[in-house]
């Protein structure tokens, strides 16, 4: 879960979440040589959630969040049951940064450049056990992640 600076808090209906979101819309990623299944959270409520509450993660699927604008991305475990790896990602789908995260750790982990537009949260070990490491790009299935994760957003937008 993200502690970058989202809109306050009171201005966000359903915050602080009580509860697991709903799962949200998946895209596939390849993340080195892997597919990996992935929600996307892009509004800040989803952000603010991400996976708080819920009790599992598959093997292969994880949550990519888009943040608004690149900065110095912090994200911490607070009511998050399920060890985490986090993945802080540059505008070009390039990981930066890996950070296991333990449940429930209220203790803010920050990327260490301003440069983190994504963040992809996988079952702890996850990226190890891969061998995927920093350096390693994100692509979707179609095409790079700003573009795709941009046609997402303009998409969902034109369904309100």
């Amino acid at each position: 879960m993200p502690s970058s600076t989202p809109p306050p808090a009171a201005a966000i209906p359903g915050w602080p979440a009580t509860n697991a979101q709903p799962r949200l819309p998946t895209l596939k990623l390849q993340v080195g040589n892997q597919i990996v299944t992935a929600e996307l959270c892009r509004r800040p409520l989803e952000i603010m959630t991400g996976m708080m509450f819920r009790t599992n993660m598959l093997e292969d699927e994880g949550m990519l969040f888009a943040l608004p604008f690149a900065q110095q991305a912090s994200f911490y475990m607070k009511n998050t049951l399920v060890p985490l790896t986090v993945a802080y990602i540059d505008v070009n789908g390039r990981i930066l940064e890996l950070h296991d995260l333990q449940a429930r750790d209220e203790t803010a982990v920050y990327a260490r450049t301003a440069r983190i537009v994504y963040v992809l949260e996988m079952k702890q070990g996850w990226f190890a056990r891969k061998g995927v490491v920093p350096g390693v790009t994100i692509v979707t299935e179609k095409g790079p992640l700003k573009d795709t994760v941009k046609f997402i957003s303009l998409e969902s937008e034109k369904g309100k």
